[in-house]
């Protein structure tokens, strides 16, 4: 063999030992179990959607206050899962899953116990932290168990689909349990919680990208106290925005937000990185989270009550209804992999909220028209739609960040959505209930979402990838 023959020998050998596997062996359990956790945890945030009328009736809670019901899971989540994804980095994504998926079993369990508005609500915010805990480590396994960027694509895809399948298969259960007792669906996700904690304890491996210094509790607390200072005020303003408990909300809303900032500004272990703002991938996977809660999921969390309500329909044949939307959104989410090397993940979250906007315009009318049939374009295009989103969002929100740093940048781009779910399902409810009537009042809220979903589409496409 020629000198020259041995080098390129050597040169090959050193690109294949330097390119890193597309999974390590333990990456199918891993893919497994994190999606099965987000699954459920999905699930137990989207079981009210249908049952609403039925808790709302069991708890004697008002119209005002049924927002709370719906937003107490994402309220926890948007509170925790900056503070989860630094936790699971500094101390262990396995140690922080398994907590996480335990304490979802336990919470949602109780949950079932309810017997007031604030109790239920209680455990939903403790269900929304626990969740917090599962989908910001869960990212962080998966980029440990596949380090190579083409095996992390088709991981991501899998992950965002079963997210999809969650808020498809959630609703369904709760509707079926609802025909005996709605509280028997928390139960059920109870015990499926407990299930996969069990099954991670002996299939997953710890991996960790530790700082040093102490978890941020100081910015856990004002980030939190901001987000109920928010949702209370949206909440709230339903019976008049100019009112001083809404403005004072508000007000403690900005004041904690600016302490927040000046604490993570000093704090050596921060739970947000504010420097990576500065940059547009991350911007634009921000954004994409935070108006697919206001546009998206704030609206098809109260569009199933709303349906049952106006429509008369079971809460059976609305989980079926609903179903369509979501299903399609799994079955695209899980597809739209294929989409990689033809069009980039911030192009494919401006195509979903260019879908979710076109969809949603042609419910515009269907609810005074006492029709179900002319909701079925608006769900299976937004569907697309959201299938896109769910695909592109958590890919984006990986690679926008270092790859030791992964659960914190899901944790930010999912605090985000949840930030916007809690002020999409406030605002919803606010449009429906104080604008001259439901039906007038879903048109409005409509029309709001669409414009939401227009801006987000500019936006995203505003944030080239190179900046």
């Amino acid at each position: 063999m020629t000198r020259l023959d041995r080098t390129a020998v050597t040169s090959t050998d050193t690109a294949r030992s330097t390119t890193p596997p597309e999974s390590t062996p333990r990456a199918a359990p891993t893919l497994a179990l994190t999606s099965a956790a987000t699954a459920v945890a999905l699930m137990t945030y989207t079981a009210p959607l249908v049952t609403l009328p039925d808790t709302a009736a069991a708890l004697h809670t008002s119209v005002s206050a049924q927002a709370w019901l719906l937003n107490g899971t994402p309220l926890g989540l948007a509170a925790l899962l900056l503070v989860a994804g630094s936790l699971a980095d500094d101390y262990g994504r396995r140690r922080i899953f398994l907590a996480g998926t335990v304490a979802l079993g336990i919470t949602t369990a109780l949950g079932a116990l309810a017997n007031s508005t604030w109790l239920f609500t209680l455990t939903r915010i403790a269900q929304g932290a626990a969740s917090a805990a599962i989908l910001a480590s869960s990212l962080g396994l998966i980029v440990h168990a596949f380090p190579n960027p083409r095996g992390r694509l088709h991981a991501t895809g899998v992950w965002g689909a079963f997210v999809s399948g969650g808020i498809a298969v959630g609703p369904l259960l709760a509707g079926g349990m609802a025909e005996w007792d709605w509280r028997l669906a928390y139960a059920v996700l109870g015990v499926a919680a407990l299930i996969v904690a069990a099954l991670g304890t002996r299939a997953l491996t710890e991996s960790r990208a530790p700082r040093g210094g102490r978890p941020d509790l100081a910015g856990a607390l004002t980030f939190g106290l901001a987000l109920v200072a928010l949702v209370a005020a949206l909440t709230l303003g339903r019976d008049g925005w100019l009112r001083a408990p809404v403005g004072l909300l508000l007000a403690a809303f900005l004041v904690l937000m600016a302490v927040f900032v000046v604490v993570e500004r000093r704090s050596r272990t921060p739970m947000i990185d504010l420097g990576l703002f500065r940059h547009r991938r991350f911007l634009a996977s921000s954004a994409g989270g935070l108006f697919t809660g206001v546009a998206v999921i704030g609206v098809f969390s109260f569009l199933p009550a709303l349906i049952q309500r106006t429509l008369g329909l079971s809460a059976l044949d609305t989980a079926w209804l609903v179903l369509l939307w979501s299903g399609l959104s799994f079955v695209v989410a899980l597809q739209a992999r294929r989409l990689a090397g033809r069009i980039s993940a911030r192009h494919q979250l401006a195509l979903g909220f260019a879908l979710h906007a076109a969809g949603i315009l042609t419910m515009l009318g269907a609810l005074g028209a006492s029709s179900w049939t002319r909701l079925l374009p608006g769900f299976i295009i937004s569907g697309i739609g959201s299938g896109l989103l769910n695909a592109a969002l958590p890919h984006l929100a990986v690679e926008s960040v270092p790859a030791t740093r992964a659960a914190m940048g899901s944790g930010a781009q999912q605090t985000f959505r949840y930030i916007g779910s809690c002020a999409g399902v406030a605002l919803t409810i606010a449009l429906v209930t104080s604008s001259g009537g439901v039906a007038h009042g879903w048109n409005i809220a409509i029309l709001v979402s669409a414009g939401l979903a227009g801006a987000a589409a500019v936006s995203v496409l505003a944030l080239r990838e190179h900046g």
